[in-house]
């Protein structure tokens, strides 16, 4: 999915932006992700983000702080995103979809009057996210794809592997990265991985580990 604004670098994007928390959520630059949004605060962080920049951030909150806390601590990065596509349904939710532009570090979380969260961030330790396809001739495809058919078949997963096998290697294995059923770790892993290739080797590592667990969610998709 395309964008019609330019991201060329960190000069191309907000320092100050909203951020949704999101568990167990991992977006990486120029991959997809689907969002149902119903919570005042978020209805309202979307409606921000339309007037303005169209940008919000993808952190995940800290994984052991749970469920208590309306603000829980949030981990360190996490992934700016642009709504490039997005529709109302008329029941008080927006289904939307973000396209990836680039990972960033939480400098400061901000004190706001807005019902959402806003961070100023740095995106200076991820310039390589700007360049498109950055690192894939580095990419082990073979060992990936293998422990992702050795995956696959332990868990019964259904995976399109006529997809698979014409993805390009960053969209194959940030599309990976992102679908794979695993724990919010293991995601803040693979999104903190420094290049395309050790994101590679992290999901190569993280499957042959779940292997190795018995682990798996028989009904999830891969497509």
């Amino acid at each position: 999915m395309g964008m019609n604004a330019v991201y060329n670098g960190a000069e191309d994007c907000p320092p100050v932006i909203a951020v949704f928390p999101l568990g167990g959520g991992l977006l990486l630059p120029r991959g997809q992700m689907p969002l149902n949004v119903f919570e005042p605060r978020y209805i309202a962080m979307i409606d921000d983000a339309i007037r303005t920049h169209r940008v919000i951030g993808i952190i995940q909150p800290e994984p052991e702080s749970g469920r208590q806390s309306a603000t829980p601590p949030l981990l360190q990065v996490g992934c700016l995103g642009r709504i490039t596509q997005f529709a109302e349904t008329g029941d008080d939710r927006y289904i939307l979809t973000l396209t990836g532009i680039a990972r960033f570090r939480v400098v400061e979380e901000l004190a706001v009057t807005t019902p959402y969260r806003q961070c100023r961030v740095s995106y200076d330790t991820f310039t390589a996210d700007f360049e498109a396809r950055a690192g894939e001739d580095e990419v082990d495809r073979n060992a990936l794809l293998k422990a992702l058919r050795a995956f696959a078949k332990a868990s019964d997963l259904k995976i399109d592997w006529k997809g698979v096998n014409e993805a390009p290697n960053e969209a194959l294995v940030n599309a990976l990265s992102m679908m794979c059923p695993f724990g919010p770790r293991e995601k803040q892993a693979l999104l903190e991985a420094p290049s395309l290739k050790e994101r590679a080797e992290v999901l190569a590592a993280i499957t042959e580990i779940e292997l190795a667990r018995g682990g798996g969610d028989p009904e999830t998709t891969l497509q």
